[in-house]
């Protein structure tokens, strides 16, 4: 099955290709402390990382600001801390279909929501989560930056040097969203 994985992450590309031709969203910047919603993309193949967004989720709630996490595990069953934790939920790898796109109610829901802020957090690029970023409905998108920003799905680009963890990350994540003003973005478009 996983002989032809390229084959099918390609064809799953081609299928987001022609969604997003179909598809408008509308971008919006505004100060970090008017932001109520943020929504995160992770890839929790690494269950000590969980601690620190945690720990993020919490300073996140004691400034108002609601976040909710959608994971990515490769495997089949989940590790027992991404169980029953309201702000988490956590695609499987039998979740998705075929071409690699994730099915669930959950996805669909995560993707329709119209957070203030969407972060990505898929350094590896998993397919299932490069979809959601993409479909993502958020008004804005910050990402780690890459060798072709002209394709890029994000709005604000963080470029750090390897390897990157996930604490320094999200620290200049929140640094650069405290330094956008949106009147100053007003005047200038």
């Amino acid at each position: 099955m996983e002989l032809f994985r390229s084959l099918r992450v390609r064809a799953g590309r081609s299928m987001l290709s022609g969604r997003l031709a179909k598809t408008t969203r509308k971008q919006r910047y505004i100060n970090f402390c008017n932001i109520k919603s943020i929504g995160i993309v992770w890839d929790a193949s690494k269950p000590e990382d969980f601690v620190k967004l945690s720990r993020f989720h919490q300073k996140m709630s004691e400034q108002n600001k609601e976040v909710k996490i959608f994971g990515f595990f490769p495997g089949n069953i989940l590790p027992d801390q991404y169980v029953a934790i309201r702000f988490l939920t956590c695609l499987k790898k039998t979740e998705v279909d075929f071409l690699y796109r994730p099915v669930t109610p959950d996805s669909k829901s995560f993707i329709k929501t119209k957070f203030d802020v969407l972060i990505d957090i898929n350094f590896k690029k998993h397919f299932p989560l490069v979809y959601i970023t993409f479909l993502s409905e958020a008004y804005l998108k910050v990402g780690l930056a890459d060798s072709e920003p002209e394709s890029s799905p994000f709005d604000l680009m963080i470029s750090l040097k390897s390897p990157v963890s996930i604490d320094s990350y999200l620290d200049q994540v929140i640094y650069y969203l405290e330094m956008i003003n949106s009147e100053s973005v007003k005047k200038a478009v």
